[in-house]
């Protein structure tokens, strides 16, 4: 009687294990992000959830968070840490406080094109930045683009002497500030939800961004002037805890790595077409001149900004730098 019981006490806990194993939770992905839904970020991200629906339903679960509803970029990466979110995507600038390294993106006229930045990224120096947080606690997963930065102000700039004294709004990097240091302007650290706003009172004189950046947010209506400049690169970098991708069954990272990756690549198409689409619109609503630079204007740009690099050379590395540059060719 004794081993009876004892078999059918057995019998029912390997029945509830898998009862229960059979409807657990399934494990959330809490994506947050601070743009619209119909950015091309916005738009990795929704594309990355479906993936995750169609291949792991019932194991995992991609829930998106858009237009800062969760976390803004400041307080995200610190929310991640406590596992109050799983994936984000801020620009690269916003990890200067995690590792100096990923300054290389915000060194003036480094890359050439897009074509040059992706290079570097899935080149072998760019694979190794994704490790650069791993003391930090924080894992890379990829680069998400938006694009090329161009210049607009309230007054025409072809040349670094036009620039000289003006003030312009950045994010909050010292790369950046040492950039429009180099040729004389006045960098102000200011959160890019008060651009537009700064734009329209004249507090500043002009910004840097991206064509989808200074279309989606209407720059273009209160500057007008923008410079084709291509001088920097704007990107997003998606990360996640170490705690979280690393906690995954083995099994299932690889899975959810590769749903990434293909939606990372459907966004980066998305802001190719996106730059391209906007920068036209902006020209057709004349509501703002686009200015294009020749070679030897151009050359005067990289001439009074190329010191730069070897002024952060010693944070970010020589080897990246040179690793960069190499990209272009």
């Amino acid at each position: 009687m004794n081993k009876l019981k004892t078999t059918l006490t057995g019998l029912a806990l390997v029945i509830g294990m898998t009862s229960a194993s059979a409807f657990a939770a399934p494990i959330e992905i809490k994506f947050s992000h601070v743009v619209a839904e119909n950015t091309p970020k916005g738009q990795m991200a929704i594309k990355f959830k479906q993936l995750v629906d169609e291949r792991l339903k019932g194991k995992v679960e991609v829930n998106v968070y858009p237009n800062a509803q969760l976390f803004g970029d400041n307080k995200v990466l610190e929310a991640m840490l406590l596992g109050d979110v799983e994936i984000a995507a801020p620009s690269l600038s916003k990890f200067n406080k995690y590792t100096k390294q990923l300054q290389v993106f915000d060194l003036p006229f480094l890359f050439k094109d897009m074509a040059a930045v992706d290079r570097f990224q899935q080149g072998p120096a760019g694979q190794g930045l994704l490790n650069a947080l791993d003391k930090k606690g924080l894992v890379g997963l990829g680069y998400l683009h938006n694009g090329m930065k161009q210049l607009s102000a309230s007054n025409p700039i072809k040349t670094p002497a036009d620039i000289k004294g003006k003030k312009f709004r950045i994010m909050s990097s010292d790369a950046l500030a040492a950039q429009f240091e180099a040729v004389g302007a006045v960098p102000l650290k200011k959160p890019f939800s008060e651009v537009f706003t700064l734009l329209q009172t004249r507090a500043i004189d002009g910004q840097e961004n991206t064509w989808s950046n200074i279309y989606s947010k209407k720059f273009f209506e209160v500057q007008p002037y923008i410079t084709e400049s291509n001088h920097g690169v704007l990107d997003y970098f998606v990360v996640t805890s170490k705690e979280f991708w690393m906690g995954l069954d083995d099994d299932l990272r690889p899975q959810v790595k590769k749903a990434l990756d293909e939606a990372i690549a459907y966004g980066n198409q998305i802001a190719a077409d996106k730059a391209n689409i906007d920068r036209q619109a902006i020209v057709n609503s004349k509501r703002s001149k686009v200015l294009s630079l020749t070679d030897a204007e151009r050359a005067l740009w990289v001439e009074a900004m190329k010191p730069v690099w070897s002024q952060f050379e010693d944070e970010i590395g020589k080897d990246l730098i040179q690793a960069a540059v190499k990209s272009n060719m």
